[in-house]
């Protein structure tokens, strides 16, 4: 799978919002955000050519960027890897630690509670 540094994972973030996307856009979006000089932007998206993360079409003297990987799957992939390397896979320590440090809103416990609520839901004919 593609490793993405944080400033190349904020790049990907912008063209999953909306694909495909012209480079003016993307930079526009991202000068914005973050104060990035068009340069700068330009470097990550070969970047994420080159790793894969990105294709690309060209449009007269513009190009036109799109995921080649799907923000859910690099996204549950990633999580995943976190919870392996600091909860040794497990998740109930994570949430854990986030209701001790009162991190936790009610509609984070309700989503919770929702999700196990399907997942037994869905584990009880097995």
């Amino acid at each position: 799978m593609i490793e993405l540094s944080k400033a190349e994972f904020e790049v990907m973030q912008v063209i999953w919002k909306k694909h495909p996307a012209r480079a003016n856009e993307i930079i526009e979006q991202l000068e914005g955000d973050n104060d990035w000089q068009d340069k700068t932007v330009k470097t990550f998206l070969n970047r994420l050519v080159k790793k894969g993360a990105l294709s690309f079409e060209r449009d007269g003297r513009q190009y036109i960027y799109s995921p080649t990987i799907e923000q859910q799957n690099y996204t549950l992939k990633e999580s995943k890897s976190f919870i392996e390397r600091f909860f040794s896979g497990r998740i109930a320590p994570l949430v854990s630690g986030f209701a001790q440090s009162k991190e936790l809103s009610q509609r984070d416990i309700d989503e919770l509670k929702q999700v196990i609520s399907d997942w037994e839901q869905s584990n009880k004919d097995k």
